[in-house]
């Protein structure tokens, strides 16, 4: 039975005052169990924090919206805070502790995307809250929390009882928390709508792709990721990840046309693509897309830290490689067809502008 690929979008988990925590479930969206991913968002409101805790899954987050502060602790280091934005990405490893803030009046809305092979649930992240109605310590007697803190058993009870919520709340004002140091975002964030450009083709499309060399911790979560921006009516070469990668998109603006064509020649999904879907494209399933009239942006992690992808037309596509005789061969067709066809996209490769 065909799996379903059709785009949803995230459905809220829990939430309160302070902001709210969004999933994509693998039964609405089979392919984060088959693809072994996960996806989830997290909205926070003015002064909404989200608590101290660690995953169970490597992820690479990336900021849809807004402004805050992010506190990152990776093991055996010191807490660092840094400054966060629209536009950028951080690679979160095995292991690391983060908090979430936002101390601006316009929502801040952070996407994670990540593996879950070694999650406790397939295609699911599991959160674990330090403190909170569900932090750990709550499981703890206050004697062992006692001993543990060198505390009296008094203050263990309080100290631990004392934050009711739940994942995310909302800070009181005045409460001031470290803050950040924008030096210290070197290798740690990156934002995807000011660095240089990897792709970047005249109405067609621009792209920027995360990579050891400019986010270096992407090496140790061993996902790739990038940010692909194309123009109104510009298409997206069909192509393929030949690697045994899955890609995993989210479109974060515009809208656009989709087809997926599975590994028997079928077309398996067309559709229509609007910001906020989540959709996966399986393994060697060749995916193209097309832009609305204002364009369409989305950004992607693929299941491999260096994907190969092979693109079937444009500049650099597997056509240009072959011989006049092998196409005519393979396509049946009279050399005036296949010149025509060699003739055409000797310049665009991957994005096409729209005909004139």
């Amino acid at each position: 039975m065909a799996v379903d690929l059709s785009p949803v979008l995230a459905k809220k988990l829990y939430g309160g005052n302070g902001g709210s925590y969004y999933t994509w479930l693998p039964s609405e969206l089979p392919m984060l169990h088959e693809g072994n991913i996960g996806a989830a968002k997290l909205a926070l409101e003015k002064n909404g924090f989200a608590l101290p805790s660690y995953s169970d899954s490597a992820k690479v987050a990336y900021v849809i919206q807004g402004s805050g502060r992010v506190g990152i602790v990776l093991p055996e280091s010191e807490e660092t805070v840094i400054p966060i934005k629209k536009g950028d990405s951080l690679a979160l490893p095995f292991g690391v502790v983060t908090w979430w803030f936002n101390n601006q009046d316009e929502e801040l809305v952070v996407l994670f995307l990540g593996d879950t092979s070694k999650s406790r649930k397939r295609g699911e992240f599991t959160e674990f809250y330090l403190t909170g109605s569900n932090g750990f310590l709550n499981g703890l007697s206050t004697e062992f929390v006692g001993r543990a803190f060198d505390l009296p058993e008094d203050k263990a009870k309080a100290l631990v009882g004392s934050q009711p919520g739940t994942g995310i709340v909302k800070l009181k004002e005045g409460l001031s928390l470290p803050e950040p140091k924008a030096e210290l975002r070197e290798g740690l964030a990156l934002n995807c709508e000011e660095a240089p450009l990897d792709v970047d083709i005249k109405n067609g499309g621009r792209v920027v792709v995360l990579n050891t060399q400019n986010l270096p911790l992407v090496g140790q979560v061993g996902l790739g990721a990038d940010l692909v921006r194309i123009d109104g009516h510009a298409m997206c070469s069909p192509g393929f990840s030949c690697d045994s990668a899955y890609q995993v998109t989210y479109v974060l603006k515009g809208s656009g046309r989709v087809q997926v064509v599975g590994v028997d020649g079928k077309r398996v999904l067309e559709t229509t693509l609007k910001a906020g879907n989540l959709f996966i494209v399986p393994r060697f399933h060749v995916v193209s897309k097309i832009a609305d009239n204002d364009g369409m942006h989305w950004f992607s992690i693929i299941s491999t830290p260096n994907p190969v992808f092979t693109h079937m037309a444009g500049a650099t596509s597997v056509w240009k490689a072959l011989s006049p005789q092998v196409l005519e061969g393979a396509f049946n067709v009279d050399p005036e067809l296949e010149k025509l066809f060699r003739s055409k996209r000797t310049q665009d490769a991957i994005f096409f502008p729209p005909a004139n």
